[in-house]
């Protein structure tokens, strides 16, 4: 790769789709595993810009200078408690208006670059409540004047709290003698009421700011102690590490490194990216380097360390941890995964610090220092509920509540166009960007911009979810899968509502519902394959077929196992599946007898593995 020209996959883009599907994606997987998408560094040196200027410039400059301090003086506010507080606000306001996770290119915005704000601020686009017509006043999918002034008004608000001076209060002033108080509640108070008003309106809003980590600490400046807020942000983040640690824990993370790893921009030795798949072209699974690296330096350290972090009284084994859990999230960063949550690797590298170094435990700032059991008791039972729900019930409970950020076990999906009917999603739901093939045609030609789609499958088919999926459209498309626009559908779903960070719940039937209430797909013409993330006690995960015409039409499970010990490319066919149901339409009826779509006969399906034909 050079700083302004990519290192594309080596086709020829002109005659790639006269290919077989499952050729193409044997194409794409094996040259990412040298390559990555083979990105211009050119991509990640604006995404490293905007994190020293937007982020890091501006946001510590902001934080500390309404806070009565020097940005330069380092030593003066590296623990001022309200620095914290108001890094917290900045980076929900850029997550907010879609300047830090899933933006630009590496999470398929590439013209315009943003989403966000454009969206959420435009009367008219999809917005998606998480349990639609189940709470009063959150019926409908389309954005409206009011829920635009909802979302100007959490914009104001977290501005108007970032600049206004700190508030000092008894117990602030009690614990450190020259202090620049505190975030007001006041201000606080609306925040925290906006962002659950919005949630219920609108799923995107509401995780795109990423409510899950950042509302319970604006909770807790707001209503505890000072003691007591310091010790639960300490529970708060602890959780947030451990929660995804656990997550990392069985095959899936393992097979999320060795496409990380191939996709860093500094890593440069093809053989070390090659290490990381078992017998590189003809076996793409994780090696045990992979396995190593995964659960070595991923699910151990994010389990133990924290854990030492949040206990320990022992100055040096403290700062230790400090520096490893720093180093960790710089790895990370560093690597520029695709849903690029750059920000929140760096806030959460400052929070190591300023928490577990700036008020450690042997300083009167440890568990049991918090005023009351019961209080302690309470938030974590709080804290604790959705990652334990989300990793039993995945299907209640998006990747992010659960606490499972990046372990590889994603809901995931991929749509299929007949051909043609892709062009659908530009003529009918307005929004501010066009599909994302459309916006690559300004830098690609439409050849070019095609192999490039097809790199995204190629991604996908690196982990489990890609064998499930690509293997549910084999039985359900035959051979038309050949002719078919398939998609990955985390970019797509970024395209049509400004975020979605990997999460397949976003992107669900009740998404495939809205577009088609836009669209008027026919019958055949937009078909889903959709796969719920693993339960921590299953090894089975269940699926979904959706045809946007007709809604879902089938139901089941695969086994887990099946989809880990398959290459991307399926050279033994199809994985199996246990179907569970079927939905029974008579095709010619359907295509023109609108009760047929609007009440379909229901089936049930015997048990025992099989494919639907």
């Amino acid at each position: 790769m050079g700083f302004m020209t990519g290192n594309p996959p080596e086709v020829d883009p002109a005659t790639f789709l006269d290919r077989p599907f499952l050729d193409r994606i044997r194409a794409t997987s094996t040259h990412w595993v040298e390559n990555g998408f083979g990105t211009p560094k050119m991509v990640h040196t604006i995404y490293i810009l905007k994190l020293l200027v937007v982020y890091i410039g501006a946001g510590l400059s902001i934080a500390t200078f309404t806070s009565g301090h020097n940005v330069l003086e380092v030593g003066a506010w590296w623990n001022e408690p309200i620095v914290y507080q108001k890094l917290i606000l900045w980076t929900v306001l850029l997550e907010s208006i879609g300047l830090a996770g899933s933006w630009g290119p590496l999470a398929g915005h590439f013209k315009p670059m943003t989403g966000g704000f454009r969206y959420y601020l435009r009367p008219g686009t999809i917005r998606l409540a998480p349990w639609p017509g189940k709470v009063p006043l959150t019926s409908g999918d389309t954005r409206t004047v009011f829920d635009v002034a909802l979302y100007g008004a959490l914009l104001v608000n977290i501005v108007v709290a970032l600049i206004l001076p700190g508030a000092h209060t008894a117990s602030i002033d009690a614990a450190i003698a020259d202090n620049a108080g505190l975030v007001r509640p006041a201000v606080l108070f609306p925040i925290i009421a906006l962002l659950v008003i919005i949630g219920l309106r609108d799923k995107i809003i509401f995780l795109a700011a990423r409510s899950e980590q950042y509302l319970p600490a604006i909770l807790f400046s707001a209503t505890l102690s000072f003691v007591d807020m310091i010790v639960a942000l300490k529970l708060l983040i602890v959780v947030v590490w451990v929660g995804a640690g656990i997550s990392k824990i069985g095959h899936h993370f393992s097979m999320v490194v060795p496409p990380m790893i191939s996709n860093t921009p500094w890593m440069p030795s093809k053989a070390v990216k090659r290490a990381h798949y078992r017998n590189y072209p003809e076996d793409l699974r994780p090696s045990k380097v992979a396995g190593s690296v995964a659960h070595v330096l991923g699910t151990i350290v994010e389990v133990a360390t924290p854990l030492v972090l949040l206990f320990s009284t022992n100055r040096t084994l403290t700062l230790a941890a400090v520096v490893l859990m720093v180093a960790f999230h710089l790895f990370i960063l560093s690597t520029f995964p695709l849903a690029v949550p750059l920000e929140w690797n760096l806030l959460f590298t400052f929070a190591t610090i300023f928490l577990f170094a700036g008020f450690p435990a042997w300083d009167g700032y440890g568990v049991t220092d918090m005023s009351s059991m019961w209080l302690l008791a309470a938030i974590v039972v709080g804290l604790l509920f959705f990652p334990i729900l989300g990793n039993l019930r995945p299907d209640l409970v998006s990747f992010l509540p659960s606490m499972r950020q990046y372990a590889g076990n994603w809901a995931s999906a991929t749509w299929a166009f007949a051909p043609g009917a892709e062009a659908k999603l530009d003529q009918f739901i307005p929004r501010p960007a066009k599909i994302t093939r459309t916006q690559l045609l300004d830098t690609f030609s439409p050849e070019e911009a095609d192999v490039v789609m097809h790199q995204l499958l190629g991604f996908r088919s690196l982990h489990s979810q890609g064998r499930a999926l690509f293997s549910l459209m084999i039985n359900h498309l035959g051979e038309d899968i050949d002719t078919y626009t398939l998609r990955e559908a985390e970019f797509s779903c970024n395209s049509l509502v400004a975020f979605n960070f990997g999460d397949g719940h976003f992107h669900n039937e009740h998404l495939i519902a809205a577009i088609q209430r836009r669209c008027n797909f026919a019958p055949g013409e937009f078909l889903v394959a959709w796969i719920e993330s693993q339960p921590i006690h299953k090894g089975v995960q269940e699926y979904k077929v959706i045809d946007a015409a007709l809604g879902v039409i089938e139901r089941g499970t695969y086994k887990t196992a099946d989809a880990i010990n398959e290459q991307p490319w399926l050279p033994n066919g199809p994985i199996p599946f246990d179907v569970q149901w079927t939905l029974e339409v008579d095709a010619n009826r359907a295509l023109t007898d609108p009760e047929m779509i609007e009440e379909p006969k229901m089936r049930e399906s015997g048990e025992g593995s099989g494919v639907h034909s």
